[in-house]
Parts: structure tokens; C-alpha cells; sequence
């Protein structure tokens, strides 16, 4: 039987470029990725699961990348709603206001709340169909058609129209 430190190990040892780079994607800052990983990590490790493969556990990862990005973001907006009680408002520059037209896209995603961020990078980098996105985020298919729709939107208004952007259209996996 597998020890729950051997799969670890193998995870990290094999997966952590593409974890990283997936927690980038979800967050765009690579410090904050590498703490999304590390908290992906933990999260998953810290419950003994039996039968706990390098690739079932790399799911786990992924989706507690995801949820820790969330949370973080939910953590943020209560103390930035708080944050007045304290100390003098700060002028908070406007997010779209620095995208220019020649922007990337980690500069426009950099734009997108989070769960509309979220079921971008879902639909979009880890190609997951709108049912999918909805059993992984705990969400209403509906609701994830809505956040795909919005941020679309805002990413077409940052970088120009999108090719290939349909919603409701899974990609062709068979290869055919």
C-alpha cells in the first residue's frame, strides 16, 4: 500500500510545474500560485484518503487551488468593505482602465472576479464542459453559462473579439 508521503512526493516531484502553472492561470500572480499550490497541498494531503493516486490526488490539488483562490478572494472583499472603520479610503485605481489594447490575457483575466475567473480558466485551459465546471465549483449549470457569458464579455472588451469562444460547445476529444 502507498503511503500517503510517496504519493505526495511523486506529485510534487512530477506535477508541481504544470500545479503552478495552473494556480497561475487561476490567480495570475505567481507568488500568490505558489501559495494556491502549497495550500492545494496541504488541503489535500491533510486528510488520510485510502487508494490516494498521484493522479487522483493532482485533482484534489486542482480543485483546492480553485476553492483557496475563492476563499482568499471572499476574505479580501469583507476586509476591503471593513477596511474604512480603520484607516482613510485610498483611491482604488480602475481595474479595466489598465488594460490597454495590446494587453495579454493574464493582464484581462487579471480583471475577472473569481469565480468568473475561475470558470474561464476551467472551461478554457482545462477544457471542462459546462456541466463539468458546474459539478467542480458547486454551481448551477446555469450560473456557469452566466459567468462564462460576463467574462467573455469583459474579455472581449480588453482584448478585442475572441476567436473559437463558444460556451455551450465541448471540444472534439476523440480526435476525430
Amino acid at each position: 500500500m502507498t503511503h500517503w508521503r510517496d504519493t505526495m512526493e511523486t506529485l510534487v516531484r512530477d506535477r508541481e510545474r504544470a500545479l503552478l502553472g495552473y494556480a497561475y492561470l487561476v490567480c495570475g500572480n505567481p507568488t500568490v500560485a505558489q501559495d494556491l499550490v502549497q495550500e492545494g497541498l496541504v488541503r489535500t494531503f491533510a486528510v488520510e484518503r485510502t487508494g490516494l493516486t498521484a493522479v487522483k490526488a493532482e485533482s484534489y490539488v486542482r480543485r483546492a487551488i480553485v476553492t483557496a483562490y475563492i476563499d482568499q478572494y471572499r476574505r479580501t472583499q469583507r476586509w476591503d468593505r471593513m477596511r474604512h472603520l480603520f484607516r482613510p479610503i485610498e483611491d482604488v485605481p480602475d481595474a479595466m482602465g489598465a488594460i490597454e489594447a495590446g494587453s495579454d490575457v493574464a493582464a484581462a483575466l487579471d480583471t475577472l472576479p473569481p469565480r468568473v475567473r475561475a470558470c474561464v480558466v476551467l472551461r478554457y485551459f482545462d477544457d471542462l464542459t459546462v456541466p463539468d465546471i458546474a459539478r467542480q465549483l458547486g454551481l448551477a449549470p446555469g450560473t456557469v453559462k452566466r459567468y462564462l457569458s460576463d467574462g467573455l464579455g469583459h474579455l472581449e472588451l480588453a482584448l478585442g473579439p475572441l476567436e473559437d469562444a463558444s460556451i455551450d460547445a465541448p471540444a472534439d476529444r476523440s480526435g476525430s
